[in-house]
């Protein structure tokens, strides 16, 4: 990446000051500088007790920042509870309250100091905030209020001087207020287990599932497969991109094309609530649109329309798509999350419709199919050079081809192509999800752990129901010492798309939380997940050997590593672990020593 680019990072950023400070200045600048010292004392030792770091301290105000979301809220709310217990042991005068906003976002690097939206926002956050009180914004509630007994009162969206978004904004409730805000949550053993049960519609998922099938092509040319495949793969990415459900993945839905389909099956396997069927035929520039949603509990039709419209007009009927089927889900529409104009790859159809070609060759996973994608996607890029999904597909094939070894030429002169791609894709739209998903991996690969979270949770934000995206940033927590948080990400990503990209059963995506399990130390969940997976990979053969040899099991170890050995005669576990890019290296030599 150029040197000229801004270096940014994701950040908790914690903005406090003290209520009224001014008018204590004015009645008496020493008692208000001594009790300040005091005060900041308190304050200081929480924030560096909790990992935080002060970078920012102008009179009364303090501006810190924190790795974890969670860390600052401790922090945060320790300090004002050693405010509050000092308070009332000195005199009126020598009170202080302080108010405090918390916020998560992206800042941007300089030397020590930190800049950006995420900071402005904690200090206007701070600004709302009660005296002796802490106001934190919703994307920073979101990562906190399952992980703390804390409880929280939303105080709605509020308009913020310069921050172009209104902000949703919580409170915390601290002291007497305090009350639970949500359950605990449940153990990653048992949200697997209580979601793999056959399910009834609504009854058991915390969100509505809603799985989109392939729709049918009533053309019946094969050659249109991927105008058809493309546009339900659009629209299934349009609503992976909402809070409010879960959505089966594309790779998942697709395994079932050209299949006989039971409803109650699929419903019972992948705990569905909901399903999504329809039709698609074209023709010169028309196309006309079915679709039907079913709850496959009863069979009963819940919503079904029919979009007789041209091919200018398709990403107009993939958004009514999606309104309609979450009005009838939920009753309500996230409508901040579906600005379409900002994420319209093109208006070229020419453009779009070499994405589209280039996108099915790329769900092939062979040689011919990477060839075939990048070749598709240079004409799309050729059709519109400002086409950027173009080229982050294009980098996502080629990163396919490295991986598989289709690429002709030295893996260096690829991964420049590679990063070229991805670069240009960058500059073109910044907010592209594939490009963030790429940059994510790339910079683990590279250890730069900062930066691939930086471009991970910004991927996350925007599709929090991407399996690709979900999996990339729970595998870079397990690897970063979060292994508890990484663990659930990766069962997520198992439960979204057990058949992941590229495979034909879940084996993968088992193997994926089997690693999780081991580096978080359930070893015993780790062999729980074990026993779901047919053909393990290496790493999954890795996890569970080290698992046994930490439950001290020295029998059924060299049991396990026998037959690792008859599986892949090859390979050598101990420098598949080297492979694997662990922040902490004594991790990576103790699981080595457990395998050897």
């Amino acid at each position: 990446m150029p040197e000229s680019t801004p270096r940014r990072k994701l950040a908790a950023i914690l903005a406090a000051d003290v209520v009224g400070f001014s008018k204590m200045m004015g009645e008496n600048e020493d008692r208000t500088l001594r009790n300040l010292k005091v005060c900041r004392t308190l304050t200081d030792e929480s924030v560096k007790t909790h990992h935080g770091r002060v970078f920012g301290s102008a009179g009364d105000s303090i501006i810190a920042e924190f790795g974890s979301p969670v860390d600052a809220i401790v922090a945060a709310v320790e300090f004002q509870k050693n405010l509050r217990d000092r308070n009332n042991e000195v005199d009126p005068e020598d009170q202080m309250q302080f108010r405090v906003g918390l916020n998560m976002g992206d800042v941007i690097i300089e030397g020590d100091n930190l800049y950006g939206d995420g900071v402005n926002v904690a200090a206007r956050l701070e600004s709302a905030a009660e005296p002796g009180g802490i106001l934190v914004s919703g994307k920073f509630h979101d990562e906190v209020r399952r992980k703390l007994e804390l409880g929280f009162e939303s105080k709605g969206a509020q308009e913020m001087k310069n921050i172009e978004e209104p902000v949703h904004t919580f409170k915390v409730l601290l002291g007497q207020e305090a009350q639970a805000d949500s359950p605990a949550p449940t153990s990653a053993t048992s949200a697997v287990s209580s979601k793999s049960a056959v399910h009834t519609s609504g009854t058991q998922n915390e969100k509505p599932r809603l799985i989109v099938l392939p729709f049918s092509n009533l053309n019946k040319v094969e050659d249109n497969d991927f105008l058809v495949d493309g546009i339900v793969e659009d629209i299934i990415t349009e609503f992976s991109r909402l809070n409010s459900i879960e959505i089966i993945s594309r790779n998942t839905a697709f395994a079932f094309k050209g299949k006989e389909i039971d409803n109650s099956k699929i419903a019972a396997e992948f705990g569905i609530d909901f399903i999504a069927t329809g039709s698609i035929r074209s023709s010169g520039s028309r196309i006309r649109i079915s679709v039907e949603l079913t709850d496959p509990a009863t069979g009963n039709s819940i919503w079904s329309e029919r979009y007789d419209r041209t091919m200018d007009d398709v990403f107009e009927v993939q958004d009514e798509i999606v309104r309609k089927v979450m009005v009838a889900l939920v009753g309500k529409l996230e409508t901040a999350s579906l600005e379409r104009a900002k994420r319209k790859p093109t208006d070229n159809l020419n453009s779009y419709e070499y994405l589209l070609r280039g996108r099915d060759f790329h769900h092939k996973f062979s040689k011919e199919g990477v060839l075939s994608a990048i070749e598709m996607l240079d004409k799309s890029i050729e059709a519109d050079p400002n086409n950027a999904q173009a080229y982050a597909w294009k980098a996502c094939s080629i990163g396919q081809g490295i991986g598989g070894g289709y690429l002709e030429g030295d893996e260096e002169t690829n991964f420049e192509k590679l990063q070229t791609s991805i670069q240009k894709a960058q500059e073109l739209d910044e907010n592209d999800l594939e490009c963030n998903r790429i940059l994510c991996e790339i910079n683990k690969f590279f250890e730069d752990f900062e930066q691939s979270e930086y471009y991970g949770r910004k991927a996350y934000d925007m599709n929090p129901n991407d399996p690709r995206v979900v999996c990339a940033y729970g595998e870079l927590y397990v690897l970063t010492g979060r292994a508890e948080e990484g663990t659930e990400l990766l069962i997520k990503a198992y439960e979204l798309d057990p058949v992941g990209l590229g495979a034909s059963n879940a084996d993968k995506r088992l193997g994926d939380v089997m690693f999780g399990a081991y580096v978080k130390g359930d070893y015993e969940q780790c062999l729980e997940y074990d026993r779901k997976v047919g053909k393990k990979q290496p790493i999954a053969w890795a996890a569970k050997i080290a698992s046994l040899s930490a439950l001290s099991q020295p029998q059924e170890k060299e049991a396990e590593l026998t037959k690792f050995s008859a599986a892949y005669p090859d390979i050598v576990l101990g420098e598949e672990i080297d492979k694997l890019h662990f922040q902490d290296k004594e991790v990576k030599q103790t699981m080595k020593e457990l395998v050897a």
